[in-house]
């Protein structure tokens, strides 16, 4: 089992009552903290505007942070779960990666999806298309970025996309382009992308999906001729872990009073996920079983949210103590 870790951004209200002026100090020290333990990856969000409901708190950009990130650590690799193809062209994204992948000495990971949140698509003046249309600019950008990363220029005339001569130079240090982790699970397009062009997908932790989709990705595979093994089958938990139940409970206790001023009405569905059980939480046998149920489906690349991150860390270390020893 491989291990990911999301550093805390603003997205999920996850840096409210950190002053702006002190969120990059927050976000650096933990990145680098990761770096030094036994995380295999680091990660973010693609988003412009908060969730569950746009509010004014802050919400750092994705790519800028990569390169950030990659400045001011040595060994962990770098990824967003995920890049909107609708935001950048991906001609353009093509080179920032590229770049990226140079400052951190080839660490690199691109997530890259169609894109779902429609306020902020509108307000950045992206439009909503639908989709279908958001799904096939997914794949044509793709192939645009694979096409730059192997071999410095991207020439493609699409339905969504249109880049002549392209060059993308230097060409990533890793050989080959960037790893490429197609997100969603839509069945007829979006799976379909990965067994053509993925090396990681990424679905939610839910047993009887994450079933389902492996094994329609295993026909697209072989309708492509290539083997299901070569795609690296990845999810996302939401974690929230303590020691005993009781300390679980009051960690979401304290997760609800910070967040509630600012969500208001919204709060309670921002909580639905950790209180019914949907989410990772609870102790660490238990937080261990749930993982190895959805292992149990094939997924070897485990991703992890924890709400506390900017806030507290006793949980993560005790994930890091308790958990990852017994699954890696």
């Amino acid at each position: 089992m491989r291990f990911g870790i999301f550093i805390p951004q603003g997205w999920r209200h996850d840096l409210v009552g950190i002053e702006p002026a002190q969120q990059w100090r927050v976000m650096s020290e933990l990145a680098q903290r990761a770096d030094e333990g036994a995380w295999e990856s680091l990660w973010v969000y693609d988003h412009f505007h908060t969730v569950p409901v746009p509010s004014d708190q802050a919400t750092h950009e994705a790519w800028t942070l990569m390169a950030a990130f990659a400045a001011v650590t040595d060994r962990i690799r770098l990824g967003q779960m995920c890049t909107c193809m609708g935001y950048r062209n991906p001609a353009y994204l093509a080179k920032v990666a590229a770049t990226v992948d140079h400052i951190s000495g080839g660490r690199a990971e691109m997530g890259i999806g169609g894109g779902w949140y429609e306020h902020e698509w509108r307000a950045y003046g992206y439009g909503f298309p639908p989709i279908a249309e958001r799904l096939g600019a997914l794949d044509e950008g793709v192939q645009i970025m694979k096409q730059a990363w192997e071999t410095g220029t991207a020439t493609l005339d699409g339905k969504h996309f249109q880049v002549d001569g392209a060059i993308v130079q230097p060409l990533p240090v890793q050989e080959g382009g960037i790893p490429i982790w197609v997100a969603g699970g839509g069945e007829r397009k979006t799976l379909r992308t990965v067994a053509r062009y993925a090396d990681y997908a990424n679905w939610v932790p839910v047993l009887a999906e994450f079933t389902r989709k492996r094994e329609i990705l295993a026909e697209h595979c072989a309708a492509v001729g290539r083997d299901l093994a070569e795609i690296t089958l990845s999810t996302n938990f939401n974690t929230v872990i303590g020691e005993t139940e009781a300390d679980v409970a009051e960690r979401l206790d304290r997760i609800e009073a910070r967040v509630a001023p600012f969500l208001g009405d919204a709060t309670e569905g921002f909580m639905r996920d950790y209180r019914n059980g949907t989410a990772l939480v609870g102790t660490p046998a238990q937080v261990i079983e749930r993982i190895r149920e959805i292992q149990g489906a094939g997924m070897t690349y485990a991703i992890h949210y924890f709400p506390e991150h900017a806030y507290d860390r006793s949980g993560i270390e005790l994930f890091e103590r308790e958990v990852i020893p017994a699954l890696a």
